[in-house]
Parts: C-alpha cells; structure tokens; sequence
C-alpha cells in the first residue's frame, strides 16, 4: 500500500492541463507547454522525492525503517520504535560499517537511550538492528525467525551460498547441518584427528626451534596460518605437508600451497568488505569496487583445485582405496543427502577458507596478550609444569587439567573476538518480536560481541585482561564459549552457529599448551611493545602483525 507521500508524483500531472493553457493552434506554442509542463513535473517530482525521503529519514532508525512503518501505516508497538541513528537521507547509517565498524557501532549505541540493548539502523534501503546485551543477543541466536542470511554478493560469487555457513535456510541447508553434526564435527571425528594435531604441533615446535637457534624474529600469523592449513588440508583433503620445513617440500606441493594461501587471502578479502552491491543490488550489474569481478576471477582456481581432489578421491573409493578425510564422507553420502560435486567443492572449500584464518587469528591475539602480560605467561608455564612436568612432553589428555591455560582462551576471545560483529549476520525470515519490538520480515540482524566485552554492567573491569575471571571464584567461572551464555558467543547461537566450533576450540587449546609448555615468548626487541590496533576483515585481525622471539623452556 503506497502512502500519500509516495502518491505525490501524481500531483504535477494535474497541472499539466492549467500550465499548458488548455488547447493550442500552433505547433510551436504546443511544444513550448509540453516543454514548461515537463520541466514543472521534474521540478514537483524531485520535490516530491525529497519531501518523501525527509519525512522517512526523520524516523528512529533512519530512513529504511521509516519507510516500512509509514509505508504500512502500522503501529511501532507497545515498546515505541526501537531507538537508534537516523544517519544520511536515503544511504541511512552506512558510514557506519566502514573501518572497525564493531567500534562504530558500539560509540553510537552508547549515545542513545536503550540502544546498548538493541539499536536500529539502516544500511541504505536495509533495514538492520543491533543487538549489544547478552539477552537480547540469545534472543535473536536462537530464535527460529533469524536463521536466514542477508543478501551478500560476495558469498554468492565465492560459491557459500551452497556451503554451511551461508546456504539459505530450507531442506538442502538443513541436509548439510544433519551431515555436518553427524559425520564432520562430532565428538569421534574430533577425537579420531588428535594424533595428527599432535604431529602439526610437534612440527610447529620443530621449525620455532631451529629459528630460536639463530636467534630468529618470528612473524607469528605466518607460522600459525600454515599450521591451521597444513592441518585442514589433512582432515579435509587428506594431503600432508611438513610444517617445520614448507622449503624443503617437493615443488610442486610448495606451489600448492602457496596458491592456496594466496586463495584464501584472497577470499578472506573479498568477503570481508562491505560491498555496496549488498544494500543497493542495482549497483551489481556495475560492480563499482570490483568486487564481482575479483571472485570471478578467483573461482576458477578454486574450482580447479577443488575438483581436482573430488576426482582423485573418486577414482581412489573405485580402486577400492579407504576412507579417511572429509571428501571421502561427503562423497559416500552424495547420493543419500542428494549432493552434487559443487555442493561438495562448495563445503570443502569454505572449511579451508574459514578453518585456516580463524585459528590462526585467535592464536596470533591470545600470544600477543602473553607477549604483552608476562605475569599471565608466568602463571600458564607454572600450570603446565605442575600437570605436565617441566621436562615432559604435553599432550592433549592434558588439557582438561589446565584450567588456567583454558580461562586465558575465553579471555582472549572475549577481549579480542575473532568476529566482533560475529562472521555471518542474520535475516528475519518472517516477522518476530526481539526485546518487545516488532522486527519485521527481512530485517538484517547483528551482535555486537566486542560492545558487550567491555561493558562494565555485563564484566567487571572489563579492559582489563585478566583470565582469573573464568576460574572458580570468579565472576564467570562456568561461562561456555560455545553458545550457552549470551555473554561470551564467538562462534553464534542456536541453528546458524559455527558447526565446526569444537573442533577449533580443541585445536587451539591442544597447540596453545604446546607452543606455551615448549617456548618462552618475548617481544622482538628490548624496546619493541605489542601493538594491538585493529583491523576487520572478514575476521578482527592484527593491524600489525606480531613479531616475537621465543626462547626453548626444556632440552629435548
């Protein structure tokens, strides 16, 4: 149903008639009126336009939200309009989401009443909410309403609209979850990988050992990257590579793996820009910031990969070879859960691609904090002497023991979390109610993780890095970080949370007690600080990356 203020373009051509003077004899005095005429309705158009667009942009919440409420004629509710910036006429708060947007964000929340619980904006034409307390944040997790994905131009050309992460909700999206709970992340896949986490951390021991020999700086995000890959590319595809020396690799494996590393710098990049096309889809058939162009021109090396392996692995399951990694599972249920071969690429590559950086950029994070705090480093070597053994090798059936080394991984997650605005938004499927209000159908939905880690209601000093907080005796010693508690959620809630967080968090802890009971980590020079500025792609990385040197705890 239009409004009135969208009817107002009709206006002008009722003028037509009184400016044209009536009926004309001549032509030329004809043409004239229909000139005057059309130049009165452009001028009572654009006034009409801008008047409309005014009247919407005064609305809480800018312009997308006034449209909707005024285009229907509804009420805002009991709770009135949730609070939040008008922004721009018609762009709304875009500006918003350039640059560490988590931070934006958070600063425009706390200027407005209510709006640290939940704040409505708009992205252009999109109308978006943020949610910045943990009730409000389970609220939307778990709510069936938002298990939907926002139009993202970006996941479309890099094939995730066919993966886990972002497929669109229905029967194919609840096929890949049923695969992905029953045969990819559960408890005995998880546990089945141990020896080969154990041998990725060894190798990663190996290779810091000969640079701390030679009193090498280490650019710790590079080692840990290939580490993450080495390791899904073991579980995923089955391929094995020497982490302690990538140099001494054959030459056609090290051209593969620098490729994948540039695949997915690639991606990480691409998906971690706020595309224009996303809020005015009209902009795609243009694509002003290349972004369709670049995964145009990325995915055919993707594919090629990819379904290179599905390939091998297909000819090996026909000679009759055994299945061990994550293609053999999925090909063995191609024909069960209805998959064809790029709905496998699909998955498979998106485990690559979010599996390598989100490791690595936890680790890089929690190191950097060690680096920064020694006292907390002091305290972890202690723990690891007392339950390992200073000259014992640590292993992962350890790691339940280590209390402390477990509380300093939730703190670095909720200082630094991976994904401040959590990696993937969500998409109101139908209309539902959050915190009292009416948020309609289409609504994009986001939480803000880094606003409610330093919000001094939800933690005590909560700039202060301080791990005791997650032990007995403190103020969140039973929170978990896989979705239970509203106030620590990195990996997301309910049916559109991370199926691969258990996995992720076993690998990080297993590395982390190794690399910490082997290594003392220091900053690279005397005078060298640890800068923790930011930077937000995809995930919140390091602005500048860490360098350390490390020195051996224990003679082998």
């Amino acid at each position: 149903m239009e409004t009135s203020v969208d009817s107002w373009w009709v206006l002008p051509l009722t003028l037509i008639p009184a400016i044209s003077g009536g009926q004309h004899d001549g032509s030329t005095t004809t043409l004239a009126a229909i000139a005057t005429s059309s130049a009165y309705l452009a001028v009572f158009a654009c006034l009409a336009w801008a008047a409309a667009a005014l009247l919407y942009w005064a609305h809480p919440g800018g312009p997308a939200w006034g449209k909707y409420w005024r285009g229907r004629g509804k009420s805002v509710g009991a709770r009135g309009a949730i609070p939040g910036p008008k922004g721009l006429p018609v762009v709304g708060s875009l500006g918003l989401m350039s640059g560490l947007a988590h931070r934006s964000l958070a600063a425009e929340a706390a200027r407005r009443p209510g709006a640290k619980r939940l704040m409505a904006l708009s992205l252009g034409p999109v109308r978006a909410i943020v949610a910045s307390h943990p009730d409000v944040a389970k609220e939307i997790l778990d709510n069936p309403a938002f298990a939907a994905r926002p139009l993202n131009h970006a996941a479309y050309g890099l094939m995730f609209h066919r993966s886990i992460g972002f497929a669109e909700h229905g029967p194919y999206w609840r096929a890949l979850r049923r695969v992905a709970a029953g045969h990819l992340f559960g408890p005995r896949q998880v546990d089945a990988f141990a020896p080969y986490r154990a041998r990725v951390g060894d190798d990663v021991v190996a290779a810091l050992r000969g640079g701390a020999s030679e009193g090498d700086v280490v650019q710790v995000r590079d080692v840990l990257r290939r580490a993450s890959l080495y390791y899904i590319m073991r579980f995923v595809f089955g391929k094995e590579y020497d982490v302690s020396s990538p140099a001494s690799s054959a030459g056609e494996k090290k051209g593969e793996v620098e490729e994948l590393l540039e695949m997915v710098h690639e991606g990480y990049e691409l998906l971690g820009k706020e595309n224009w096309c996303d809020y005015f889809p009209g902009l795609a058939a243009v694509d002003p910031q290349g972004i369709g162009a670049r995964c145009a021109e990325l995915m055919p090396r993707v594919n090629r990969f990819v379904h290179g392996i599905i390939q091998e692995h297909r000819a090996k399951a026909i000679a009759g070879g055994e299945a061990r990694d994550f293609v053999d599972i999925l090909l063995s249920l191609q024909e069960s859960e209805g998959l064809a071969d790029a709905d496998i690429a699909a998955v498979l590559w998106e485990m690559v691609f979010r599996g390598t950086d989100a490791m690595a950029v936890l680790m890089e994070w929690t190191m950097a904090r060690l680096v920064l705090h020694r006292d907390v480093q002091a305290k972890v070597h202690r723990e690891l002497d007392d339950v390992v053994g200073h000259d014992n090798h640590v292993t992962e059936s350890a790691v339940p023991s280590l209390p402390y080394l477990q509380a300093l991984i939730k703190e670095a997650l909720r200082v630094h979390p991976p994904g401040p605005l959590l990696s993937w938004r969500h998409r109101a499927i139908s209309d539902t109610y959050v915190d009292g209000h009416l948020v309609p159908a289409g609504t994009t939905a986001m939480v803000n993780q880094w606003a409610m880690s330093r919000d001094p209601e939800i933690w005590d000093a909560p700039l202060e890095f301080r791990p005791e907080r997650f032990l007995a005796g403190g103020e969140a010693p039973d929170v978990s970080v896989l979705g239970a508690d509203g106030r620590l959620v990195p990996f997301g809630s309910g049916r559109r949370s991370c199926p691969g967080k258990s996995l992720a968090m076993t690998t990080v802890t297993s590395w982390m007690a190794t690399l910490l009971h082997e290594f003392d980590w220091m900053p690279a020079g005397a005078s060298t600080g640890v800068d923790l500025s930011e930077v937000l792609r995809l995930s919140c990385e390091m602005a500048v990356p860490l360098e350390v040197r490390v020195r051996p705890r224990r003679q082998l």
